[in-house]
Parts: structure tokens; C-alpha cells; sequence
């Protein structure tokens, strides 16, 4: 079964009907199907949480995360060791942020594909990296 590890970005472009949403619509589809599986670090959802909060407020966010809570979406709340040294490792070289970093090691431990349409902070991971990606948009 493949694996899709979503960077924040993804879920953004879906929750707000943005460029790419029907890609990530259909990685949700598949995921409830049961023909794949779609995962997330909490560290990329942070992200989507503080980038709605300031928009929309702190109520309707958790409105809006508790609707995720109840999609195929995995949260995956823990950082193996393994996962803290490759996302260091990728912090060090490539200086992206450390929620991008922890997402592609979530994806390398998963041996998932990590989900992002930022060419621009992850081309030269995907050029360098044995990380697959799934660029949507």
C-alpha cells in the first residue's frame, strides 16, 4: 500500500479550495477507500493550525481540526529517534524549515511519498534525497 506523508501545504491547499485541492481531495478518497494511506506529522499540522488561527480564529480552528480528526488522516504525534536525526541531518544541509524536515523523515521512515507542492524550499531535497515526492499542482 502506498503511503503519502502530507506536508502542510497540502491540507492548506485543500481546506482552502486553493490550486491542487482536487489532487489532495483524491489522495482523501483513496485513504477512505482504503487504497492508501495518508498520514501527517503534528509538526505540519501545527502549521496548518497556527496559518487558520490568525485567519479565522482560535474556535472555528479547532472546529475545523476536530472535521480532520474524523478523515482517514493519520496525525503521527511522535518523532522516532531515527526520524529527530534524519530531520537534523536534512535541517543542517538543505537550512528548510524544521516542520518540512520532520515531515520528509516521517515520509523516509514510512517509506511514503511526501506530499508538497514548495518546489522551492524542496527541489533540492528531491533532486539529492532517496525521499520520493508527490508534487501536486
Amino acid at each position: 500500500m502506498t503511503t503519502y506523508v502530507l506536508d502542510a501545504c497540502a491540507l492548506l491547499a485543500l481546506l482552502k479550495g486553493e490550486k491542487g485541492a482536487q489532487e489532495i481531495d483524491n489522495l482523501f478518497r483513496q485513504a477512505a477507500s482504503g487504497d492508501v494511506a495518508l498520514c501527517m506529522s503534528i509538526v505540519n499540522l501545527l502549521e496548518v493550525y497556527y496559518g487558520f488561527a490568525g485567519d479565522i480564529g482560535i474556535a472555528k480552528t479547532e472546529d475545523m481540526l476536530n472535521s480532520i480528526e474524523k478523515t482517514p488522516l493519520v496525525v503521527i504525534d511522535t518523532i522516532s529517534r531515527k526520524a529527530y536525526r534524519e530531520a537534523a541531518r536534512l535541517k543542517a544541509t538543505y537550512r528548510i524549515s524544521i516542520a518540512d524536515c520532520i515531515g520528509l523523515a516521517t515520509a523516509s521512515e514510512l517509506s511514503g511519498q511526501f506530499v508538497s507542492s514548495d518546489h522551492h524550499e524542496l527541489d533540492a531535497v528531491g533532486e539529492r534525497e532517496d525521499i520520493p515526492f508527490f508534487w501536486f499542482r
